[in-house]
């Protein structure tokens, strides 16, 4: 490492606020004094406990409370968990975005759908590129991925070199030859590597990823044996699947419909741009595929995840408008189920048996139809060797695929003590070339429900819960301005906690607590409508749980006349 003569005043920080202990919302954030460079700006998919919720996005609430300090956000790719959060983190960080040209091109789209392409500054760079963000200087590496055009970061701070890799893999036949640039990785090693941060997404799996290439192979195969069409699902952003699909489709002589609209909006921005190439007359719309004969037709589709609203899931539901599965078809699921989603693709494969199509899936060696796009154990090790960093930090995993990067990198030789696997909002701070951990910025999740932003927290999250295991009872009074006697009611409205036809003596229970509770506090002259409806629902809320060992949310509501 080249020490730095002078002291330094300023401390170099390292944090994540999304992206560790978890997949997806990836965004990382390096400061140095007064200037903070970002790395990607992802989104992710709730869990199962997030109701309602459509999806989370990193807090960025310490970036808009220094926002004169951010210099831009840096993108290294163009998947949906390093760029889908960008509309939302943009609208209160106006800050310019760096991207290569595949990235900027999904990005753009993003935005447009916003209505935000006229306020965000957008800036186009390649691997060659090098950008001056104030005291820190910024360049960049060629990756392979399962998109093109990734890039790794390399970040120059006047306390030394930080790297953060991008997802990766190596590679050794690209299809697009695109290679990975090692060359550039080992000069940077060469030159010293303060801290490296590294995707951690297969850092359980042995061994090497396989090509992409060998991928093709396994497809041009199923579809020469098929008989009848043939329908792949696969992400939308893996442009080199989608390339080799079109080759397949070549090769055998088949015209390509294209169903689901991220598939469609991602394979009109990369044949724009030159990623994808497309032979004249191939493309046909979804209304023409039952005008050819079965062996001549391939559909391209969205749902690989078997997510509910997607064209493969609906089309094994039998619902999609244009595409029916016939018996004979045979259905490519060209992808693994994302940890969480084995349920709901397991289900839609189920369905498409069922349907009578032949369905090629399966774990990747088995079929050869899908590889993935992050590098395994021995790749993971190379990338450590080229850099050779001082110290490290796993990112891009759950706590589990960290724990194991980090054993791997002290396989290789890296000291324990180095080392930092860190939660969100957890400061690596680095000053005069020693690093510790320097306490926690605050940092949360941000769920988006609709068009709502953030307006859903946890108080909600647990109403939610409530109500949808044990339901809701309402109770409507209403009592007299002069004495504060009952003149109607109490009338109970149950949803979602009995049916009402059945429990008719329940109820009738629950009516006659209702009234002798308002009738006591009445008598005690206690008239605050809030101690009345504190104290209805504990008397209701008691008797319902000794009954019926529910918890139903219980609203009363009192009027006057």
């Amino acid at each position: 490492m080249t020490k730095h003569s002078k002291n330094h005043t300023e401390k170099l920080s390292i944090f994540a606020l999304g992206g560790v202990g978890e997949i997806g919302k990836n965004m990382y954030v390096v400061q140095y004094g007064s200037d903070i460079v970002v790395i990607d700006s992802g989104l992710k998919f709730p869990e199962e406990d997030m109701l309602g919720i459509d999806i989370v996005i990193p807090d960025v609430s310490y970036l808009v409370e220094n926002k004169e300090k951010v210099r831009g956000i840096v993108l290294t790719h163009g998947h949906e968990d390093h760029i889908g959060g960008l509309p939302y983190v943009l609208k209160h960080l106006n800050v310019p975005v760096y991207g290569t040209k595949l990235t900027l091109g999904l990005v753009e789209a993003k935005l447009k759908e916003a209505g935000m392409m006229g306020e965000t500054k957008r800036v186009l760079i390649h691997p060659d590129s090098e950008l001056k963000f104030g005291t820190m200087k910024v360049s960049f590496f060629k990756t392979n991925h399962s998109i093109p055009d990734s890039v790794g970061i390399c970040i120059d701070t006047p306390e030394g070199v930080v790297v953060h890799t991008g997802d990766f893999k190596f590679d050794q036949t690209p299809v697009n030859n695109d290679f990975a640039d090692l060359h550039r990785m080992s000069e940077i090693g060469k030159r010293g590597v303060l801290a490296l941060l590294s995707d951690s997404t297969n850092a359980e799996r042995p061994g090497f990823t396989g090509s992409e290439r060998s991928v093709g192979a396994s497809l041009r195969e199923v579809f020469r044996t098929a008989e009848q069409r043939v329908v792949v699902a696969t992400f939308a952003s893996n442009v080199h699947r989608l390339q080799q699909v079109i080759d397949a489709a070549a090769f055998t002589n088949r015209k390509l419909a294209v169903v689901g609209r991220s598939m469609v909006n991602v394979i009109s921005i990369a044949s724009e741009l030159g990623y994808l190439h497309i032979p004249e007359g191939m493309l046909i719309e979804p209304d023409e595929i039952n005008k050819l004969p079965a062996n001549r037709v391939a559909i391209l589709s969205t749902g690989s995840q078997g997510e509910p609203m997607s064209a493969l899931t609906r089309m094994a539901r039998s619902s999609h408008k244009k595409v029916e599965i016939l018996p004979g078809d045979t259905v490519i699921i060209a992808a693994n189920p994302i940890p969480g989603n084995e349920k709901y693709v397991g289900r839609t494969i189920d369905e498409l048996f069922r349907l009578g199509a032949n369905v090629v899936y399966g774990p990747n060696s088995a079929t050869g139809v899908h590889v993935s796009g992050h590098g395994s154990q021995e790749e993971l090790k190379l990338m450590l060797n080229l850099m050779k960093p001082k110290y490290f930090i796993p990112i891009h995993g759950e706590y589990r695929m960290l724990r194991q990067h980090g054993l791997l990198a002290e396989s290789v030789g890296i000291e324990r003590e180095n080392i930092f696997i860190c939660d969100l909002g957890e400061v690596v701070e680095i000053h005069n070339g020693v690093a510790r951990k320097a306490g926690k910025i605050p940092v949360g999740n941000v769920l988006i429900d609709g068009l709502g932003v953030g307006d859903v927290g946890n108080i909600v999250l647990r109403d939610r819960k409530l109500l949808s295991q044990d339901g809701i009872l309402v109770v409507v009074v209403t009592l007299s301005k002069q004495d504060g006697k009952i003149v109607s009611g109490p009338d109970i409205i149950s949803r979602g906690f009995v049916y009402v036809r059945e429990s008719e003596g329940l109820l009738d229970e629950a009516n006659r607590i209702v009234s002798g509770t308002l009738q006591k506090l009445t008598g005690e002259n206690v008239n605050e409508w809030a101690s009345l409806k504190t104290n209805v629902k504990e008397a209701l809320g008691r008797f319902l749980y000794e009954q019926t060992r529910r918890r139903p949310m219980i609203l009363p509501i009192i009027m006057e006349v």
